[in-house]
Parts: structure tokens; sequence; C-alpha cells
């Protein structure tokens, strides 16, 4: 790997689970603009992930000829599931031996022998790759504390499932620990998984970047294409905090929607509809998509958005896409507590079902009210969620790495 010649650029490894291109998907969309923003600074770019699919496969052939170099083996997941077993007889938490690959640690040994300054990482399960190595400055973007999921599930669970979720979390949230003790310094996306991770990690004082939206691009063309008594949800339909929204919406709020709008639509837009969810097409002007182009069509058709989620927190990018189209959404605690303190003119927020049935009857039947709650959430979004916000705080953090850099040139001299 040549020497980085600009003074202001650093030679970065960034690791993620997923190739970050194109942002299509939660986390891809935050690793896609993380990495863009690296790149856009010039920075001398070497990635490592995993592809799962086809045209996994294809983003990471066009992610490289962007950066300076790509490692991207394929995976299968069935078998990875099998593998993660292992962790039963090592004492790990099954999460590790899922994403250890051993091209992509080939491929980072070699890219740190030639010399890193910066390892960003995405997701815990990656920085697997890079424990117990000094000298670069260490970026860990925990977003939200993976193990604090899967102990959500096991309370969700019976039997084995739930003993499993359970020592999941336990295992997960060790490893968690270990790595935000030893790295330099650990991110997550708002201020309410800051305190989580804080009662969870004492000791490690996390410092807060947040998802951002591209506001240009989700922008609202007007009313004209809205159809009424149209909701939509977006989210990979195979992840199990969507899945369980979309269910547990279908079956508890749905039908007083229906009953009081008999002509109501919903829309479940996303990719990898698991069974249950792909049943629901065709039922009670239900219309499950599957995987489509981009979801701003769908935003831009429907009349209000919802988000649902009992299983997950974090800042969900589902909500801000919503918000910059101008929609009013209407969403749960869970979905709206990463955005912070926001108005009941700006977020319809509702911790029941039967209460997120009425928000979003009353939205449906009074356009006029849900345009006012619409325009609000875009400005509230454009005013607090652009990227460009979130990339200060990274920059800041990364000049630390630069003088880190500087100072190890002037000492060798």
């Amino acid at each position: 790997m040549a020497t980085v010649v600009d003074r202001n650029s650093l030679n970065v490894l960034f690791l993620s689970q997923r190739v970050p291109h194109p942002p299509d998907r939660g986390d891809r969309i935050t690793t896609h603009h993380f990495l863009r923003h690296l790149r856009s600074q010039g920075h001398s770019i070497r990635v490592g992930c995993l592809c799962e699919d086809d045209r996994d496969v294809e983003a990471a052939r066009e992610l490289g000829t962007m950066v300076g170099a790509i490692c991207a083996p394929r995976i299968d997941r069935r078998w990875r599931k099998l593998r993660s077993l292992f962790g039963l007889l090592t004492g790990e938490a099954l999460t590790l031996p899922f994403f250890r690959v051993r091209a992509l640690q080939h491929a980072v040994d070699r890219w740190l022998a030639e010399g890193i300054d910066l390892v960003y990482v995405y997701s815990s399960s990656m920085a697997l790759y890079v424990r117990g190595r000094t000298g670069p400055l260490r970026l860990m973007q925990f977003a939200e504390l993976d193990s604090d999921k899967w102990r959500q599930y096991a309370q969700t669970r019976r039997g084995l499932a739930r003993w499993i979720y359970g020592r999941e979390a336990r295992t997960l949230l060790a490893f968690e620990a270990a790595i935000a003790r030893e790295f330099d310094v650990s991110f997550v996306v708002s201020e309410v998984e800051k305190e989580l991770f804080m009662q969870r990690i004492p000791g490690v004082e996390p410092i807060v970047l947040r998802n951002g939206v591209d506001v240009e691009h989700f922008c609202s063309k007007g009313d004209q294409l809205r159809e009424p008594h149209s909701v939509v949800f977006t989210g990979v339909m195979d992840y199990e905090p969507n899945v369980d929204a979309v269910l547990w919406f279908v079956a508890e709020s749905w039908p007083k929607v229906r009953a009081s709008c008999p002509d109501a639509k919903l829309y479940v837009v996303g990719s990898k509809p698991s069974p249950a969810v792909a049943a629901l097409h065709g039922r009670e002007a239900i219309v499950v998509t599957g995987r489509v182009p981009e979801t701003l069509p769908w935003f831009e058709r429907s009349s209000v958005a919802i988000a649902p989620l009992r299983l997950a927190r974090g800042v969900q990018n589902k909500v801000l896409e919503a918000m910059s189209m101008a929609l009013p959404v209407v969403c749960t605690p869970s979905a709206a507590q990463g955005l912070g303190a926001v108005d009941g003119s700006v977020l319809r927020v509702a911790g029941d079902a039967v209460r997120i049935a009425e928000e979003v009857i009353a939205l449906l039947r009074d356009p006029s009210r849900a345009r006012s709650i619409g325009a609000a959430a875009a400005h509230f979004v454009r005013a607090n969620f652009r990227w460009e916000s979130q990339f200060a705080v990274l920059d800041a953090v990364i000049a630390k790495a630069r003088s880190r850099r500087d100072q190890g040139l002037a000492t060798s001299r």
C-alpha cells in the first residue's frame, strides 16, 4: 500500500458487516454516508465487509472502483448459523464465529502491517478483526448495543430459545464491554443509547454520533401524488423488530383503522418479507411489495407513515426519511426516543395498539392536519438530522488520528 502523501489525509481501515453500498437499508445507509464522507476528505480507504448474495457481490465490485482496496468474501448464512454454534463450546457469543472469516482476517492483517492511521468499525462483531492491535486510532461505532436486542428478544421467547437469546445477550455484552474499554472512541446513535451504554458498561463514556438523512433526496414534490387513506411501513422485512411491528399493527391496530376508514390501504415496503409478512399480501387491503428500487415513491404516494416498533430503539432511518418527505408519522415510544424531545406537532407517539389506530385514523380523516404535521416534521429533520452535522462530530475525532500520526512521524525523524 502506497504511503499517503497528503498530510491532511489518512490511511483508513473501514470495517462493516455488510457492503456499505448502496444505501438501501438501515445499517447500509449509515455506513454508506460515513464512508462517502471519508472518501470526500481524500483519505486512502481499505474496506472490509461480507457479501451474502449476488447483489452484494456486485455492490462490492462497484465500491472497489471507489476506494483503495476492498475485501468482501461471500458467506452462506445457513452454514454460518451452524458454524456459530461453536460458540457454545468456546464460551463466546454466537455472533462472533458467525462473522469470523479467515480471508477477511488475512486482508486486515496485511493492511495493518502496511500502515493504517485510523480504524473505523461499524457493529461490535466486526471489532474481532482488530482486537489487540495498537498503533492506529480505533473508533467503534456501536450505534446501539446489539446485546440489548438479544435481551429484548429473550423476553419474547420461552424454553430453549429464551435460554439461547439470554446467553447471547450476556456473552455479547461482555465482548462489547471489552471492546469499549480497549478502543480509543466508542460511538452511539442517541442520548438514550448513551445512557443505556453507561449503565451496562460503567467507566466508558461514548460519543453520540447520530444517523442522518439525505434531505435533498428525501424531499416531497407536494401532495399531488398522495393517495387518500394510505398508510406505509418501510424496512427490511426479515428483520425481527420490523416483522414484529407489522404483524402486531395488522393484528391489533389495522382492523380498527379499516372499520373507521373502509377504503384504507396499507403498504408494507421492503425486501425479504418473512413468510408471515408475505402472507398478509392481498388481505384487508394490504400490499406487501418485497424489494423495491427505492422507498421514496412509496413515501410520496402515502398519506401516513407508521413505525410501531416494540423491539428496537436508536434513530430509525424509516422515521427520518418519512419525516423528511413531509409525511406525518405515527410511532411507538421505542421508535421515537432516539430523536430526543419532539413535540406532538412534529411526531405522533402512541404507546399501545388502540392509541396507534386512533392516531392513524385522525390523520387519515383530517388531511389538513396531516399536512401541517408533515411540514413540521420536514422542518425538524432539516434542522437537526442533516448528515453534515453528524460529519462534523466524526471529523473532530478523526483530527486526533491525524495528530497522533504526525506526532509519530516527528518522533521517528
